[in-house]
């Protein structure tokens, strides 16, 4: 359907920090759109030569269709969307917390609540939109968005023509973060001529791993006036984003993945209302590492973490020693080889449980300690890693069920898809909307970590569900009814065993979003034990994730060189330092790099926990065969924090920017490594290829 220009007015405004928050509404349609912007560009604002992009986007099964070619590439623009009036908006405030509710209202029956929050100080505000069924008959939803903003930009009257910039960013397995970028030209996004046809680029996850091909994030920056608009989805599966426009503005908006991208249909019966996720917004006169800073706030303000966890103590894990065989004898000699180092965990990796030595993929599910692991059970181990000053953790996939558990076949329990339990390699899937399996898994993990006294429990996810599961009126709300379960289980753990550190892990980085992130102290951003991609990977991180949730590996060996020692080490500095590898047979000059590296990251402990990061040096076209350098600065009040990693073909000199009014302090090299502070500048001489080290600087005044 053409979306025409209309007249409009202002509903109200509010001031939320450095942002301004408007609510418009057309003269003619009577829609009604949130612009967001700079508090000190309101005054360059001007009124665009479009129609006001709706809050909330839905459409429920029956509803015609907005044309334009759009079936098929979207689902915006329904029936529904145009019959919704603007009803009234409910403001609550206190000193904390400013609320703005905003009703439409269907002649149907139907109620859209678009729910906006905003904490004072933030940098960021969230949204989400509720459906109320006030009908008498059931409704089913087939699209139903978190948010939606129009008019990018409020800048130029025009179409905005050669200034409009998309970020989006990419993940797969090990390779977790690259931001890309396209003008919306180029993402052939322009508009028609004849101010006809819907253009949109609709992308997305399914399937029970949120961040997969694509971080749910999408930026959309105006260069000529330096102004950026970023939102974030918290959806747990699958989600979409969707840009584009159907007439001369531009608008982004997103939530689950609806029903042609994620097999979701909803059915609301009367008197019932549905959520969405939230989404979260931010705008900025700056660029995307800003707007990226701004949106972490939310998973930031809203981490409870277990006081062992305030100073970001470094950890140990043994897989990478023993690669999934952890045995007593074994995990007993690795705790007195790091006992020298004064580590806070000491964390039994996958394999604990394995009725065959090695095979713990195959044999999750049961989590019975192995008897030809451990025969004389788990308590003298773990009172040996006590006795060496470390807190003890252990590892879970307590989703998944492996094909060599008798629990493989126990079908009443799993989910399924057409009526046949959801294989997955070797695996099967655990139904948590089921109170028999949560009971089950109550007993062999919440009793089981209570028992034992553990202080750290890896929850590790190893694939995904795809499209989703039955059990729901459709494939895709199983899945989210699935995963809703799961997160509510993360949730009973914390609250059964407050003071237990929760680690999130899916082979790594694949529930990167913050619907996951809060329910967790510590994070693996990858599963890229040994590969030269890790301090890429880690620095890319900083704009999607807190540093001080992200756990980064260093693996060690014994045929490591002093500068592949460092590389590895300082990479940790990039997050929260986790130690793995050959720490048995390290010489006393490698154990020395160790002692080194793992005393400046404390040092260092507090710029990570709180700060401003800003990435430096030549964009990476390669990370698997990375050439060049990367710096990273991060900043706080009193700190500053430098880590440089040099690749294949390093220049023999490398100058990094730092702030005015701090000087070095410390630094961690290795031999040869020279620098010198020049202004604004470090300057750094003598590193070789695959190299590594950190800086902390102090301020002065």
């Amino acid at each position: 359907m053409e979306r025409r220009a209309e007249a409009k007015k202002l509903l109200s405004t509010f001031a939320l920090g450095d942002m301004a928050l408007c609510y418009v509404q057309g003269v003619e349609t009577g829609s009604v759109g949130m612009r967001i912007l700079p508090c000190r560009m309101v005054a360059l604002a001007k009124t665009k030569d479009c129609g006001v992009e709706p809050l909330v986007q839905l459409k429920l099964v029956g509803d015609d269709y907005a044309g334009g070619f759009g079936s098929g590439h979207t689902l915006r623009d329904s029936a529904s969307v145009r019959a919704l009036e603007y009803d009234r908006q409910e403001v609550e405030e206190d000193g904390r917390e400013l609320r703005v509710d905003t009703y439409l209202k269907d002649a149907r029956g139907y109620t859209c609540v678009h729910r906006l929050n905003y904490r004072k100080g933030a940098e960021y505000l969230s949204v989400s939109t509720s459906f109320c069924n006030e009908s008498g008959a059931p409704a089913t939803l087939e699209l139903l968005s978190s948010f939606a903003l129009g008019e990018l930009s409020f800048f130029r009257e025009d179409d905005g023509s050669g200034t409009l910039e998309m970020y989006k960013m990419l993940s797969h397995w090990s390779a977790e973060g690259r931001l890309v970028h396209e003008s919306v030209e180029h993402a052939h996004l322009e508009p028609s001529w004849a101010r006809f046809g819907a253009f949109y680029d609709r992308w997305g996850q399914v399937g029970s791993m949120p961040v997969r091909r694509y971080f749910p994030f999408a930026a959309v920056e105006d260069r000529k006036f330096g102004v950026i608009w970023a939102a974030e989805l918290t959806c747990g599966a699958s989600w979409q984003l969707e840009a584009g426009r159907g007439d001369r503005g531009f608008s982004l908006s997103g939530g689950l993945a609806d029903r042609e991208l994620g097999h979701w249909l909803k059915t609301v019966q009367p008197g019932e209302t549905f959520d969405a996720p939230e989404a979260v917004l931010t705008v900025t006169a700056g660029g995307v590492e800003d707007a990226c800073e701004r949106l972490i706030g939310y998973t930031e303000d809203r981490l409870d973490v277990p006081e062992s966890e305030k100073s970001l103590p470094p950890l140990f894990y043994e897989y990478c020693t023993t690669w999934g065989t952890p045995q007593e004898d074994s995990v007993c000699r690795i705790a007195d080889a790091v006992e020298r180092l004064k580590l806070a965990y000491f964390v039994i990796d996958a394999g604990w449980y394995a009725e065959i030595p090695g095979r713990w993929a195959q044999h999750t599910g049961n989590w019975q300690v192995s008897p030809f692991l451990f025969s004389r059970g788990l308590e003298d181990t773990l009172n040996h890693i006590r006795s060496r000053g470390m807190l003890p953790g252990i590892w879970f996939e307590f989703e998944a069920v492996g094909r060599e558990c008798c629990r493989f076949t126990q079908a009443e329990w799993l989910l399924k898809r057409d009526g046949i339990p959801l294989t997955v390699g070797d695996r099967r899937f655990w139904d948590f909307r089921m109170p028999e399996v949560r009971d089950y898994l109550r007993q062999r993990v919440i009793e089981f970590l209570r028992r034992y006294d553990f202080k750290y429990i890896k929850v590790d996810y190893n694939d995904t569900l795809g499209i989703g599961v039955d059990g729901a009126e459709s494939l895709g709300e199983g899945l989210r009814e699935q995963i809703e379960a799961v997160r509510d289980f993360f949730r009973e753990i914390h609250s059964e065993l407050p003071d237990v550190v929760i680690e999130l892990c899916s082979s790594g980085g694949h529930r990167l979003v913050p619907s996951f992130l809060t329910l967790a102290s510590m994070a693996s951003f990858s599963d890229a034990h040994e590969c030269v991609e890790i301090p890429i990977v880690a620095a890319n991180m900083h704009r999607m994730i807190p540093p001080r949730q992200s756990q980064i590996w260093s693996v060690l060996h014994t045929e490591h060189s002093e500068a592949q020692l460092y590389y590895k080490l300082t990479a940790g500095l990039l997050g929260r330092l986790c130690l793995s590898g050959e720490v048995l047979d390290l010489s006393a000059e490698q154990w020395k790099a160790v002692e080194r590296c793992v005393a400046f990251y404390r040092r260092a402990a507090p710029v990570i926990a709180r700060g401003r990061s800003r990435r430096y040096g030549p964009e990476l076209a390669e990370w698997r065969h990375p050439k060049g350098w990367q710096a990273l600065v991060r900043v706080n009040a009193d700190a500053a924090l430098v880590v440089v990693h040099t690749f294949a073909e390093a220049p023999g000199t490398v100058r990094v920017p730092v702030p005015e009014g701090y000087a070095v302090d410390d630094v961690c090299a290795r031999t040869g490594v020279q620098w010198a502070q020049c202004g604004r500048h470090l300057i750094l001489t003598g590193l070789s290829d695959m190299d590594g080290l950190g800086v902390l600087l102090r301020r002065t005044n």
